[in-house]
């Protein structure tokens, strides 16, 4: 009889930040994509959980704004954005725990665009799950819509989750 070879789970990649739009966009994956911890095999696929931490700002010295921004308070905004990375992960890690999947953890400093995208190219994603904030035309072609960049240059399929309007 020949060896049954087990083939590698999927890879699928969540947005996480500190909106509920993300949690929403997670909790769905995990209903939908996941299965609950009642099964007795071990977790084949990978939840790749990714928050990209904004990049500090970066003050020329010949404006005067870097005299605001001394080394401590840079160190502080650069504290409070690791800590909230922290709380964020810890919750997305808590809504992970009831179901049977691998847990990976990614926070980036950077562009969020370029991290989830480089993230799903580097690890070869089978496919990127976000959540959808709903903005409106106008919002999106005045800041951009993370989604909206990624839909486009993913290297994999993009599953994007509308939150329910309440």
């Amino acid at each position: 009889m020949a060896d049954v070879v087990e083939s590698e789970g999927r890879k699928i990649v969540v947005a996480v930040d500190d909106g509920e739009e993300s949690i929403f966009a997670l909790q769905w994956c995990l209903r939908n994509f996941v299965s609950s911890s009642a099964t007795t095999s071990s977790p084949r696929d990978t939840l790749v959980l990714v928050y990209a931490r904004p990049s500090p700002p970066v003050y020329a010295a010949m404006d005067g704004t870097a005299i605001m921004f001394s080394a401590e308070i840079t160190a502080s905004l650069d504290k409070y954005s690791r800590d909230l990375a922290d709380s964020i992960m810890d919750r997305a890690q808590k809504i992970c725990k009831d179901y049977n999947v691998k847990v990976d953890v990614k926070v980036t400093l950077g562009d969020a665009r370029e991290v989830l995208c480089g993230t799903v190219e580097r690890i070869k994603a089978d496919v990127l799950v976000m959540g959808s904030h709903g903005y409106g035309f106008i919002k999106r072609a005045l800041i951009g819509s993370v989604s909206d960049y990624c839909s486009k240059n993913a290297e994999c399929p993009v599953l994007i989750v509308k939150r329910p309007a309440t």
